[in-house]
């Protein structure tokens, strides 16, 4: 797929379904197909919190994993990019080990309403 055919934004007001279909901290992979393309994307969840990303590492492109909802280290304390072993907080997206210290994920706004995540 073409970077022309994958999406780095949703709209507002999306449905993508229950907190309960995250453990708590976990993550998990949302792919959205929109007439432009299609969207990748993953929620972390943090109690009652959730935290949206575009599925693509700021140092090389590429999405952070290579398997489904592996998005977090084994402790889950921090997302990490399986190519290269970058690390970021999940809270913020910064990379705080590895080889894009500086940069930081893209935010893929989520809120939570009513027990349930929305795009924002």
């Amino acid at each position: 797929m073409s970077d022309a055919e994958r999406l780095f934004a949703t709209p507002a007001g999306v449905r993508l379904g229950s907190l309960e279909l995250i453990a708590d901290g976990k993550a998990r992979n949302f792919v959205l197909q929109m007439k432009a393309g299609r969207f990748h994307g993953f929620v972390v969840r943090r109690g009652e919190a959730a935290f949206g990303y575009v599925d693509r590492c700021p140092h090389a492109g590429l999405p952070l994993t290579q398997t489904l909802d592996d998005y977090l280290t084994p402790d889950g304390a921090l997302i990490a990019c399986c190519w290269h072993g970058a690390l970021f907080d999940p809270r913020s997206g910064a990379c705080v080990g590895g080889p894009c210290m500086g940069q930081a994920l893209t935010s893929w706004p989520v809120v939570v309403r009513e027990g349930a995540i929305f795009t924002a």
